[in-house]
């Protein structure tokens, strides 16, 4: 628990996962690293997409978490997911140890909607004090796209940067964002900004076209990019404040001392409840978004004793406003239950500028060059011979990854029994 009294996440200094040493072990002896049948259950229908989500995804976290439909690797007692799940993208991950405890298409690049204003805040956040006043001018919101949620800021009128922030997070409030996009030096440089803090976090199916998550040609995240996100931004003490906040008051229109103000409330439901949803026992944030494009999108995040759990759900089947909340809310309560009763089947990766000097390298394109060396000639080309001096060194290889895997890490087990305490 953080001195602020809300769930906080940190993700370093730590172990680093071994990922191309890993890979390429898994590549040369696949018998002595795959996965149990029980991690990965059947394919649960969420869509047409759900069997066969497209393109290749994304091995970053591990090789289960770029495999299409649900990955989980129960243990003896662990409850079952829950029957109903129709969302085409989601992830359950432990906020402290990194470790994914279940992901359903983890890495399908999905419209993202206002869920991308956590990376919006996770990198304007410490660029301006909390106090510092900004002036509404017109021109500023030229680029808000038709029908944009908004918080009510009215031209001309003055606002410091912690009523900005209370509109971004409470109200979704796309003129919120685009008044600290002014603040920032404009839209240009604030969406190369965003592309360069997801690249910093590895967040490498998240494109980012318009900062407030408006729908936009070729604008896309995933849950996996969404859930790291959120873990960044919950480092950030103020970050963590605005996400758990349900309610403020906000200036209205008007001068001097006596200018009114208005109660602005969380669009977050879990948080605030709604009619026919309860609100989330122990949730702390952070941030919920709608489109016609993207559907409805969520990341979660929740504490229950000493457990802190992320959920992103992302596109329900079912057109209900309240279906992202109430799969979010079967997903935290199964992680709950589930957690320390499955195998993790991913981890959520620390930011670059964390990595080993030199880590950088474990890069998608690097790990595809050293396969590339690994994995010899088709197996068309090779003699006997040659196939049998293959696998010899193949073995070795493997033997090696798993040395330099397991001796310093102590395996995903070790990992999750060695969780660092949330802060004081």
């Amino acid at each position: 628990m953080s001195t602020d009294g809300l769930p906080s996440v940190r993700t370093g200094p730590r172990a680093r996962r071994a990922l191309l040493s890993i890979t390429v072990a898994a590549v040369a002896v696949p018998a002595l690293l795959a996965p149990t049948p029980a991690a990965f259950a059947e394919d649960r229908e969420a869509g047409e997409e759900t069997s066969s989500p497209g393109p290749p995804m994304s091995a970053i976290g591990g090789e289960l978490l770029s495999r299409p439909g649900t990955q989980v690797s129960p243990q003896r007692g662990a409850p079952r997911l829950p029957d109903d799940l129709t969302a085409r993208s989601w992830i359950v991950a432990d906020a402290e140890s990194g470790d994914v405890l279940a992901a359903h298409n983890a890495h399908l690049p999905l419209a993202p909607a206002s869920t991308v204003k956590m990376l919006f805040a996770d990198t304007l956040l410490p660029k301006f004090g909390k106090d510092e006043v900004y002036t509404a001018e017109p021109d500023h919101f030229s680029d808000m796209g038709p029908g944009s949620s908004a918080v009510g800021i009215a031209d001309h009128q003055t606002y410091t940067v912690d009523d900005l922030w209370h509109g971004v997070f409470l109200a979704s409030g796309n003129d919120a964002v685009y008044a600290l996009t002014a603040m920032n030096g404009g839209k240009e440089k604030t969406v190369r900004e965003m592309n360069e803090r997801a690249r910093e976090l590895q967040a490498r199916d998240t494109v980012v076209v318009n900062p407030d998550g408006y729908d936009g040609e070729g604008q896309v995240s995933s849950a996996y990019d969404l859930t790291l996100i959120a873990r960044s931004g919950m480092q950030k003490p103020d970050f963590r404040t605005y996400a758990a906040t349900p309610r403020t008051d906000f200036p209205g229109a008007g001068k001097g001392k006596k200018r009114p103000v208005f109660e602005v409330q969380s669009t977050n439901r879990l948080l605030v409840g709604a009619r026919g949803l309860d609100r989330y026992e122990g949730l702390a944030g952070i941030k919920n978004g709608y489109t016609s494009t993207a559907g409805y999108t969520f990341t979660g995040v929740a504490e229950r004793g000493d457990r802190v759990l992320l959920v992103t759900v992302m596109k329900p089947a079912d057109g209900d406003g309240l279906a992202v909340y109430r799969e979010t809310a079967q997903l935290l309560d199964w992680g709950f239950e589930a957690a320390g009763r499955v195998e993790p089947v991913g981890e959520l990766v620390p930011p670059l500028s964390e990595l080993p000097e030199g880590g950088a390298d474990s890069t998608p394109e690097s790990e595809e060059a050293a396969l590339d060396g690994a994995a010899g000639p088709p197996a068309g080309e090779r003699s006997a011979g040659g196939s049998a001096a293959l696998g010899a060194t193949a073995l070795g290889l493997a033997l090696l990854a798993l040395a330099t895997y397991l001796v310093p890490h102590k395996g995903w087990r070790g990992r999750r029994r060695g969780r660092r305490p949330l802060p004081r």
